[in-house]
């Protein structure tokens, strides 16, 4: 199972991104997907979260200015960034949680590489 993120740049204050995470290897079920963020030498950070039922929640920091949404059938999930602040800039991550394979394999969390978003002042 691999988790590809997409969609990271630079943009100004005030700026909109659209990230990108899709799933891959036969994947039959997984509880939620979420996307974290990590500035170095910081933790890392939960941004938001949707469940496989469709449900979404959001950190305090992004409540109002992203959105996640999820394509089931495509095994993917969108967060939409808009208003950005330079605060926002880091490493984006997205993860699966409690994922399960056709094959019967199970994982409690996978993880993708991340993208990093950039927002200048």
């Amino acid at each position: 199972v691999q988790l590809v993120e997409s969609g990271g740049g630079s943009v100004q204050t005030g700026g909109s991104l659209s990230l990108s995470c899709v799933a891959s290897g036969h994947i039959f079920s997984f509880a939620g997907m979420a996307w974290h963020r990590q500035v170095p030498g910081k933790k890392r950070e939960w941004v938001a979260g949707i469940t496989s039922g469709g449900s979404t929640i959001y950190g305090d920091s992004v409540k109002g200015r992203f959105t996640i949404s999820a394509d089931n059938a495509k095994n993917s999930v969108l967060l939409q960034m808009n208003s950005l602040k330079p605060e926002d800039t880091a490493v984006y991550y997205c993860n699966a949680a409690r994922v399960v394979t056709t094959d019967g394999d199970t994982y409690d969390e996978v993880w993708g590489q991340g993208t990093l978003v950039t927002v200048s002042s």
